[in-house]
């Protein structure tokens, strides 16, 4: 069942890594076809009131070279409409076909009342002609043509405008998804090993010393199964993530921001399950990588303390303690309430002391029931021959860790301090 529940997941994030490229692609197309439509608009109303000024000097000064200027407007204003109805043509609502044919009629009426007065000039009737311009007619058809304009502008910025915000929509959709899919990738990894515990105590507790034997190497056989599965998961997200924009680059940013989080993800869970190959670990890197994942500009972040390496049989169970206060600090705690961390340590005699704080969010107190958590997390710190102790201030949570300090690790890490 929770199997079937991330697969879903997977396809609903890729429908929506899909049509957020979709999305963008379309709002560059409205925003290109926007900008050509209201500059042919302003083209239209440029002539218009050149060839207007061009006729009103004229009639004033009887100097043709303000015809000019009439005859520029009237060249224009034909081509002018045709490549506004052409970048209309199929797309156009109701509206706008009706504001397309005033602006068309009109553009043709005041250039042709335009005409009239220039030939009545012409024809020598000056009286007639200052008379015709004089009256309503000119002016009004100039004003509703204006009007027409601008209307027509506003739809088509509000268009453009409703692109953007259907854009932004699917925008948001991704991370939360996302956040989703890692939530129930854990959820599975935990389940898993909460099963694979269970078994294996149940074969101990009624078996042999040669059957309890066999059972660990089927629970090992199991929970390397189950992590190769759950390995196989992330390859299946990441390769999906980075098909989905192969034929689309303008999405390669979206894409690649998402790749990065899933592989830090993923060599978080690799920590955290000991399945990276390496006898030796260094503190500061163990810490590190399990924050990675989740670390942000919201959600920051700080460690510090010496260059202390560990032994291989300590970074198993301490990785499940640093991925579990992880977590629970994303799902409940300074992470999910706006807070910061803060991860130190230091040498101590012969031991390290360590200390998780979490500040920016109230708790009530310590819960009274105890969960897996926190049994997993007392198992690996019996693992790591160490404590773990929590304290629930009024200020976040505080959870210090003491191991034994292995001085041979580190020397044998760094020759140059044997030296």
């Amino acid at each position: 069942m929770l199997s079937l529940i991330i697969f879903g997941a997977m396809f609903a994030l890729i429908l929506i890594v899909y049509q957020t490229v979709e999305a963008e692609r379309e709002e560059r197309q409205q925003s290109q076809l926007t900008a050509l439509i209201l500059n042919e608009l302003e083209q239209v109303e440029t002539a218009a009131l050149n060839a207007e000024t061009g006729q009103r000097g004229y009639l004033i000064t009887l100097d043709r070279r303000y015809l000019t200027s009439w005859e520029e407007g009237s060249e224009q204003i034909d081509p002018t409409l045709r490549r506004l109805r052409g970048h209309l043509d199929g797309q156009m609502t109701l509206r706008q076909e009706e504001l397309l044919d005033q602006i068309d009629a009109l553009a043709r009426a005041k250039f042709g009342e335009m005409e009239r007065s220039v030939l009545l000039v012409q024809d020598g009737r000056l009286l007639d002609a200052r008379q015709a311009v004089l009256s309503d007619e000119g002016h009004e058809a100039m004003q509703r043509l204006r009007r027409a304009i601008d209307e027509m502008r506003v739809i088509e910025r509000k268009i453009l405008a409703t692109q953007a915000a259907d854009t932004a929509r699917f925008e948001a959709r991704i991370l939360p998804l996302l956040g989703g899919l890692i939530v129930l990738l854990l959820i599975a990894i935990l389940f898993g090993a909460r099963l694979v515990s269970r078994a294996a105590r149940a074969e101990a507790e009624a078996a042999q010393a040669a059957a309890v034997g066999e059972a660990r190497d089927r629970a090992d056989l199991l929970a390397r199964e189950l992590n190769h599965r759950v390995k196989n998961l992330f390859a299946v997200v990441l390769a999906i993530v980075q098909m989905s924009a192969r034929d689309k680059p303008e999405a390669k940013p979206l894409t690649d921001s998402i790749s990065e989080r899933i592989r830090a993800l993923l060599t978080a869970h690799e920590v955290s399950q000991g399945a990276l190959d390496t006898q030796l670990a260094s503190l500061e890197v163990l810490i590190d990588t399990s924050l990675a994942p989740y670390r942000s500009s919201t959600q920051t972040a700080t460690i510090e303390g010496p260059e202390i390496f560990l032994p291989a049989k300590r970074i198993t169970p301490l990785g499940l303690v640093f991925h579990e206060l992880t977590t629970n600090a994303v799902k409940y705690g300074a992470w999910a309430n706006g807070g910061s961390i803060n991860v130190s340590w230091k040498k101590s005699g012969d031991e390290i002391e360590l200390t998780w704080r979490e500040t920016g969010v109230k708790l009530d107190g310590e819960p009274e029931r105890k969960g897996f958590g926190s049994l997993l997390m007392n198992s690996a710190a019996r693992q790591f021959g160490g404590t773990v102790t929590r304290d629930f201030t009024g200020d976040g949570l505080v959870v210090k860790i003491t191991m034994p300090f292995d001085e041979a690790a580190t020397l044998l890490a760094t020759p140059e301090a044997a030296a």
